[in-house]
């Protein structure tokens, strides 16, 4: 159920957060708001319907898999809340309260999955997914210090405008995808699900690490947005964000290098022996910090949500046939190296691609002004 979670409101958060940033004045941020609070719910309540009628037509092979099911889907709900909340907030620069919010999601999840799961087992889980959302939400939107009463027609909710959301959001499923499809395959094709968790395992800290290029850009993202017709501040920022997670990957994977093992050991001492398979994988992560985390997003503020979803599934295609052909000839070190290459070559293509649209897109920019 969590990879539907960013199709929740068919992706109008992310053509909040986008679009938004282009708006000149508070009140037409908030009208936008609005606009994505309405709509969005109807489509999120209309994705609802849909799996509750689906699940009828399933032949689960565990009993109460459909309650479970019917349950889950009500997590789109206050998902969908929090992420245009949280939009929201960074529209209106304020990321003090943004990062309030994630810490107080973190630490309701936390607190109900462990309370409500004990009393209530399987489905005291289940419900416990919903809370921390809908808590935190409520908690604040009265933050966005929103009139809502108050609103005012905007020309930009058009086609254009459901269409970047709904591919930002099939971009965000694919990318998960292609972090999973590794552990699926190497399930099927191997047949040994201590690999799967061996896998599961080491590839923690490399994934893991994938925070930071996410933490600067949940911060930034508005701002580059704000200006995207500048185009000496774009390549400034590029310039600068570059360099230093270059210097990151550098230190990153000097450091990996001398203490793979003691780091593996943290895990689990008879990870020793695929050490190398971890070496891969924090090399392929360096990829994301470079170019994917950065050229993903910056093609998503000139409006090419599309253009990133075509590189995720393209990357998931590859994976899937790189991965039938390396993971029985090398097994998790051919899981790994499908997996770090790709990370390398879609960020790679990212930028490559950013960079033609970004010169169309700054020369209509001009023209339009002339």
């Amino acid at each position: 159920m969590y990879f539907l979670i960013p199709i929740s409101g068919l992706g109008l958060s992310q053509s909040l957060l986008r679009y938004g940033a282009l708006l000149n004045t508070k009140e037409e941020k908030d009208s936008l708001f609005l606009y994505v609070l309405k709509k969005g719910l109807l489509a999120t309540v209309f994705l609802i319907l849909l799996i509750i009628v689906f699940s009828f037509f399933i032949p689960f092979n565990f009993p109460n898999t459909q309650t479970y099911i019917i349950t889950l889907s009500f997590i789109l709900i206050p998902s969908f809340i929090f992420e245009i909340i949280r939009a929201q907030l960074r529209l209106n620069h304020n990321n003090k309260t943004f990062a309030y919010t994630e810490i107080t999601h973190s630490l309701l999840l936390f607190f109900s999955v462990f309370f409500l799961s004990n009393f209530f087992k399987e489905m005291g889980y289940a419900i416990a997914l919903l809370v921390p959302s809908l808590l935190t939400s409520l908690l604040y939107i009265k933050k966005l210090n929103i009139d809502f009463n108050k609103t005012i027609i905007l020309s930009i909710t058009d086609t254009a405008f459901w269409k970047y959301g709904f591919f930002a959001s099939l971009s965000n499923v694919a990318t998960q995808l292609l972090f999973s499809i590794d552990l699926i395959l190497i399930g099927y094709l191997l047949s040994n699900t201590e690999l799967v968790t061996t896998y599961r395992y080491i590839s923690i800290v490399p994934f893991s690490l994938l925070f930071l290029p996410r933490a600067f850009i949940a911060t930034d993202f508005v701002t580059f947005t704000e200006k995207i017709y500048d185009k000496q501040y774009i390549f400034n920022y590029i310039k600068n964000y570059m360099l230093f997670f270059f210097s990151v990957s550098i230190l990153l994977l000097i450091f990996c290098s001398l203490f793979a093992n003691q780091i593996i050991a943290i895990l689990d001492k008879g990870f020793l022996q695929y050490s190398s398979s971890f070496l891969v994988l924090v090399f392929g992560i360096t990829g994301i910090f470079i170019f994917r985390g950065l050229f993903g997003n910056l093609l998503s503020s000139i409006g090419k949500a599309h253009v990133n979803y075509y590189i995720a599934s393209f990357g998931l295609l590859i994976n899937i046939v790189s991965n039938y052909y390396l993971i029985p000839k090398y097994g998790i070190l051919g899981a790994s190296i499908t997996t770090a290459s790709l990370m390398w070559i879609t960020g790679i293509l990212s930028a490559l691609l950013f960079r033609g649209y970004y010169r169309n897109f700054f020369s209509r920019s001009n023209s339009t002004k002339n």
